[in-house]
């Protein structure tokens, strides 16, 4: 039986890891559960699943969660987060946490040598070096979560970056794909939450709104699987049933195709490096009858051409990228900001920053707060 810690557990995709151990009963064991805000629902699962271990981000959750007799050892804060993640009893810790709160914990658990699960895309982006680094040293091993890089992985199955010619990862292109760009300025965020494949939380889906998951896909892609910006492209899929592409130095090109459901990858990752079935949804591609490609355009989705940029300065530049983004997205999802600006002003931050190394997890967080605050004053 694997024993599992999971970070982010009341999420959209803890809520889905969940649901994978449910149906896979004796395969797993929840041992850490770890939630931001939603006390109740913590509480409920960890009456339900009775972890070593339960972490709630509030302080003041913890007396909340007490008060609906959830029975369990709690802890808060981002000293919680870290707990989970480290515990001696977790085989893997599967982190989906949002944003930049992932960074501490995931750099704990690789410290500590364990197996992640990582869905949260904003660690590799933010610390990529101190991470690959923590974990040569530890011999901790990262298995991605998010449907692309989980993809790519499967169609890698070990080969070497050196037979690599190039990785292809699909997007979409969220609900505004066919919009006319003259109407993008007046786009409420019940309009951007609304993606036509995928059903997701709403920063990520926002984010697929803009395609700015696409450059930080890409920024992930390259500290993944050691492979240069220029050897990682995005092309427009709409129907999102090719999750990721490889073609290798022979001209092959091998393609990972699944059903629009994170509970495939996330079995993926926890069950590694075993196949399980859990009777999930199959692809029946004689149902779907074609599959469309088509070439991303760079005026109307200008975001993923930001993590070239950002990798080419190098340093704290991805973690400001990713915090301008985290910010604007929360101002547009508050309706501070219009839509269209999310993208222009993510640029423009990261073309204000000077770049310092990421050789602590303090350089990458103050990298962070520095985007904040930059955001908030181009904002006002």
């Amino acid at each position: 039986m694997k024993r599992i810690a999971l970070l982010g557990s009341t999420g959209s995709i803890g809520l889905s890891a969940l649901e994978v151990i449910d149906r896979a009963p004796g395969r797993f064991q929840v041992v850490g559960l770890a939630a931001g805000g939603n006390y109740r629902l913590l509480a409920e699962q960890a009456s339900k699943y009775q972890p070593l271990l339960a972490s709630i981000c509030a302080a003041d959750g913890i007396d909340q969660c007490a008060a609906l007799n959830a029975g369990v050892e709690m802890v808060s804060g981002a000293e919680g987060l870290c707990r989970v993640a480290t515990m001696p009893e977790a085989d893997l810790v599967l982190i989906a946490v949002a944003g930049a709160a992932s960074l501490a914990p995931t750099l704990a658990a690789v410290e500590a040598g364990k197996t992640v699960a990582l869905a949260s895309k904003e660690a590799l982006v933010m610390a990529g070096p101190l991470i690959l680094a923590a974990a040569k040293k530890s011999g901790a091993r990262i298995l991605p979560v998010d449907s692309e890089h989980a993809g790519v992985f499967q169609a890698l199955a070990g080969r070497k970056p050196e037979e690599v010619r190039r990785i292809v990862l699909p997007a979409s292109g969220g609900p505004f794909l066919h919009a006319d760009p003259a109407s993008l300025a007046s786009v409420t965020p019940d309009r951007a939450l609304a993606h036509p494949t995928w059903s997701m939380g709403r920063k990520i889906s926002i984010d697929s709104a803009t395609l700015m998951n696409k450059a930080l896909e890409i920024i992930e892609a390259h500290w993944l699987f050691g492979l240069e910006p220029d050897r990682i492209e995005v092309v427009i899929h709409p129907q999102s049933v090719v999750h990721a592409l490889v073609e290798l130095i022979d001209g092959s090109v091998l393609a990972q195709l699944a059903v629009t459901d994170m509970r495939l990858p996330i079995l993926h990752a926890l069950a590694w490096p075993e196949r399980i079935d859990l009777e999930l949804p199959r692809l029946d591609l004689a149902q779907i009858g074609s599959l469309a490609f088509l070439p991303l355009d760079p005026q109307r989705f200008p975001a993923p051409g930001l993590a070239g940029r950002a990798l080419a300065r190098g340093g704290t530049a991805p973690a400001v990228l990713a915090a301008a983004d985290e910010a604007l997205v929360a101002a547009f999802l508050d309706r501070k900001l219009p839509f269209t600006r999310i993208v222009p002003l993510a640029a423009e931050v990261l073309a204000a920053h000077e770049p310092r190394p990421v050789d602590s997890l303090a350089a990458a967080l103050e990298a962070d707060a520095w985007a904040r605050a930059e955001v908030a004053k181009r904002i006002a």
